[in-house]
């Protein structure tokens, strides 16, 4: 009885089915049942580790702090200042980090293509080739060469497909689809930085120039009691003591002016290579202005928002389930490699017959590749991808961890530095109406120097304090809303950040 055409191959693979099945068996790796389910692709499914959240913030039952959720997609609008508004609009325009994070976006989106390209056949080559060839006749069996010189032209396709039997090439996709959704985190957590380092330097810049005006001011008091004491002593009424005292104090307070220009050259400077342009003085775009007036009030939601809302939060997660998928691939190489080879050209002496239907070959057939003298190496990598898989799992749960310490640290900024700058408000207020007594009771005769000098320091360390407690204010919402993961949402809204805040609900 005539063989049915192709049974050979048909029993070739129900052998290799067997082999398969008897792998599976012995390995011990991924039980059949569990192979079954996860789509006939070993290794682990992945499913989102447990993460430790507070329930509620330690400020929580603080009249200032909402529990709704923050309206942070531009939350520098709060400020109500227009030049911040044009520094954080131009910073996402124009950073030079944030392009490097969007071009880390193209490169896994390239490589999630190729992890896709491995389903079909991975080997597909065109090929030809001529060659004139010689044959010894001096060799045993020379007769079965009727020609010792002769040409050669060959012409052909050749490929190979490894079929994914065991999900080795799906679960490779599954860690790009996850390492191309961390590359976008990424992004976003870059974006969220930029934001932040935007407006935490222009508060610096703001608040060294404020700091500067109460010096200038304190410069020019100061210089007027130095002019009084002179006269005083001119006439006798006083020692020399009170000049020197008087020009010390003076000298201290112009001593202040340097350091505090530096500060503010260094936020300048810095604020430049934010906007992705070489340093250059900034002062012609900023002018002049006060340092941005936080609302005393602001909305944080629930600490298990973060979750969602903080990016380095959902990159560390997207990592660990790319590294999950990894351990599949990693198994794999445990099994047979079932491979598909064929090839199909012509090849003839003469290159006018290259392609006659005489001059037609070709071959297809199965195969299978086994790793079988490597398990130690084999085993050992898919101890190290399962060891990685935990290690990311755990830098995950570190990460929010640190995400809820760096709100609660913004929140208690923010909140005690409020409660700081009143304070400072009405002692500097108090210091500054001393002083201007002092001076008219020091000019009467009624009080000596040491009285004024002591009197002008403390308004000098007063304003020096309250500048910064300002500034504190508003560099603390900065932290709460850099925490709270704010301010990425901007590309996924329409360019250009509104130039007033949003209205309360």
């Amino acid at each position: 009885m005539p063989s049915v055409p192709g049974s050979a191959t048909v029993r070739v693979w129900l052998a290799w089915w067997t082999v398969a099945w008897g792998a599976l068996a012995a390995t011990g790796c991924t039980p059949w049942s569990q192979y079954v389910h996860n789509g006939f692709k070993i290794g682990p499914n992945y499913c989102e580790p447990p993460a430790p959240v507070a329930e509620t913030w330690i400020d929580a039952d603080d009249e200032r702090i909402g529990g709704e959720s923050a309206a942070d997609a531009h939350w520098w609008s709060v400020f109500d200042d227009p030049v911040l508004n044009e520094l954080i609009e131009s910073a996402y325009q124009q950073n030079l980090t944030l392009r490097e994070a969007g071009f880390r976006i193209l490169e896994a989106r390239a490589q999630l293509g190729i992890a896709h390209g491995q389903l079909f056949p991975q080997l597909q080559t065109n090929s030809g080739a001529f060659s004139a060839r010689g044959v010894s006749v001096n060799v045993a069996n020379r007769s079965a060469t009727p020609e010792r010189w002769y040409d050669q032209w060959d012409e052909g396709f050749d490929f190979a497909w490894e079929l994914d039997f065991w999900g080795r090439f799906r679960r490779a996709i599954e860690a790009s689809e996850a390492t191309l959704d961390a590359s976008v985190a990424q992004y976003d957590d870059v974006l969220v930085t930029l934001m932040g380092d935007v407006a935490a330097n222009y508060i610096q810049y703001r608040t060294a120039e404020q700091r500067i005006g109460y010096a200038e001011e304190n410069v020019r008091v100061q210089r007027k009691i130095l002019e009084l004491a002179r006269a005083r002593f001119q006439g006798g009424q006083t020692s020399e003591l009170d000049v020197h005292q008087a020009q010390s104090d003076l000298s201290s307070t112009e001593a202040l002016i340097p350091r505090l220009r530096i500060t503010q050259r260094e936020a300048n400077n810095r604020l430049c290579v934010l906007l992705g342009t070489p340093p250059e003085d900034l002062q012609n775009q900023l002018g002049t202005g006060s340092i941005p007036t936080a609302p005393p009030e602001i909305a944080v939601g629930i600490p298990a928002e973060l979750l969602r809302r903080r990016p380095d939060v959902r990159r560390a997660e997207r990592q660990a389930a790319a590294q999950c998928a990894q351990i599949g691939v990693a198994e794999a190489d445990l099994y047979p490699q079932f491979i598909l080879n064929g090839s199909l050209g012509w090849g003839a002496e003469n290159l006018a017959n290259l392609f006659d239907s005489a001059s037609l070959k070709g071959s297809i057939g199965p195969g299978f590749r086994w790793h079988l003298l490597n398990y130690g190496r084999i085993v050992n990598n898919v101890r190290y991808q399962d060891a990685r898989f935990h290690e990311l799992v755990t830098a995950y749960q570190q990460t929010l961890l640190k995400a809820n310490e760096e709100v609660e640290n913004g929140l208690n900024r923010f909140l005690e530095s409020q409660d700081e700058t009143q304070a400072l408000t009405t002692s500097a207020d108090a210091a500054s109406k001393s002083v201007t007594e002092a001076i008219a009771q020091y000019q009467g005769g009624l009080t000596d120097f040491n009285r004024v000098a002591v009197l002008q320091e403390r308004l000098v360390q007063r304003q020096e304090q309250l500048a910064q407690a300002k500034g504190e204010i508003a560099v603390g919402l900065v932290q709460v809303y850099r925490a709270l993961g704010g301010g990425w949402q901007i590309r996924c809204a329409p360019p250009g950040p509104p130039t007033s805040a949003p209205s309360e609900p």
